[in-house]
């Protein structure tokens, strides 16, 4: 769905989910982002890059939906800027085969889900075991935004208990369901 002025919340994976790319080139990826972002200007509301992906959530200006246009501009700016790796995956003309083709796209549809995307940004370097706290990933807008948000979380899920929350993640069996075993359907 495409709104003027929404909020979106974004994940782009590189086709090589193994790789370390986006962090070894992080640099590269920030250049891409401010001259799209100088080109179509949009607002930074959270941001994490992984290894192998990122998340993101935009703002676009009032009237404009086209984050597709800043997406393409960002990855392609991005692989271009980059010598040719060998091995890279197949190609269309004109792509490199660094990304996979397609990304995930959800549009915000309120503060509380506003709230859980920010959060999700910022706690899944967590979520993947390379932190034990968001603010020790130097890849994330957390540092910078753990202010910005009020009600958003500024502990870690793990010394709040809300990791399920945030990540679907299953329970852990509780100590009275292992003590009195299996249950039986009424």
């Amino acid at each position: 769905m495409f709104a003027p002025g929404a909020t979106y919340f974004f994940t782009v994976t590189l086709r090589d989910r193994r790789s370390d790319l986006l962090v070894r080139e992080v640099d590269t990826l920030r250049a891409a982002v401010r001259d799209t972002m100088r080109a179509q200007p949009f607002r930074i509301d959270a941001w994490v890059v992984l290894p192998d992906h990122l998340h993101a959530v935009w703002s676009l200006p009032e009237g404009d939906a086209d984050f597709p246009t800043r997406w393409r501009r960002i990855r392609s700016a991005f692989s271009r800027a980059l010598p040719d790796e060998p091995g890279s995956g197949p190609r269309r003309p004109g792509e490199r085969g660094i990304w996979q083709r397609r990304y995930w796209e959800h549009m915000i549809r309120d503060p509380r889900d506003h709230a859980a995307h920010v959060g999700y940004c910022w706690f899944n370097p967590v979520r993947h075991g390379y932190v034990e706290r968001p603010e020790d990933w130097p890849f994330s807008s957390y540092l910078r935004d753990r202010g910005r948000w009020a009600g958003l979380p500024t502990e870690t899920p793990l010394e709040t208990g809300e990791r399920r929350a945030h990540f679907n993640a299953p329970s852990p069996p509780r100590p009275e369901a292992q003590e009195a075993g299996p249950r039986t359907a009424h």
